[in-house]
């Protein structure tokens, strides 16, 4: 079994792990995604991400305008 690849039906929390930070690319397809009138129940199904995580994503940048990690 080649262990780069993963199967469609792979939560990214198994991948990452719950302390891990999503890439600077998932971020932004998040939200361009969003701003293109997607759901987060969509983006969640075509990132293969937590319904959670996208949501909180979202929350985030509509609060603050930014995804990007605070200190």
């Amino acid at each position: 079994m080649h262990l780069g690849m993963q199967t469609a039906s792979t939560n990214i929390c198994e991948i990452m792990g719950r302390s891990q930070e999503l890439s600077e690319f998932k971020l932004a397809t998040m939200t361009g995604c969003y701003l293109c009138n997607k759901s987060i129940h969509e983006i969640s199904l075509l990132l293969n991400i937590p319904w959670s995580t996208v949501s909180g994503i979202i929350t985030k940048w509509e609060q603050l305008g930014t995804t990007a990690t605070q200190p």
